[in-house]
């Protein structure tokens, strides 16, 4: 069982309510994905980034359950945006997908990225106790 801690008492809650702290059990499988980016299995890339993001979180789940995994396993999103302008439709997505369960997460703005056409890019960390 993953221990969150939330200290909005001892220090500022994030804007987006996620979690100071996660802490994993001992002997706790863990996970680590690489970046994320919405390209579709044919290889193809939406211009929309809400609908990059809903690819991203769509890998993210094939990942997690090759892993035998959930979302609620997750323990850190490293998320990385080529505009501020596209955090709202993270956090609307990542609050869609994640419900109650608010893992700590790091957001970035980045210049771009390699791969023309990608807005986001999200690592992942999780770990389950068996």
């Amino acid at each position: 069982m993953l221990t969150v801690h939330t200290l909005n008492d001892r220090i500022c809650a994030h804007s987006n309510s996620a979690a100071h702290g996660l802490e994993i059990p001992a002997n706790a499988r863990i996970l680590f994905c690489n970046g994320q980016v919405g390209a579709r299995l044919d290889g193809t890339v939406p211009e929309d980034p809400r609908q990059q993001i809903e690819v991203i979180f769509e890998r993210i789940g094939i990942i997690l359950a090759a892993a035998r995994m959930t979302f609620g396993d997750v323990v850190k999103f490293t998320v990385y945006v080529t505009d501020k302008s596209i955090l709202p439709d993270y956090l609307r997505v990542r609050g869609q997908i994640m419900g109650d369960h608010n893992p700590p997460a790091t957001l970035l703005i980045v210049a771009a990225f390699p791969r023309p056409g990608v807005q986001v890019e999200i690592e992942t960390i999780a770990a389950k106790a068996d």
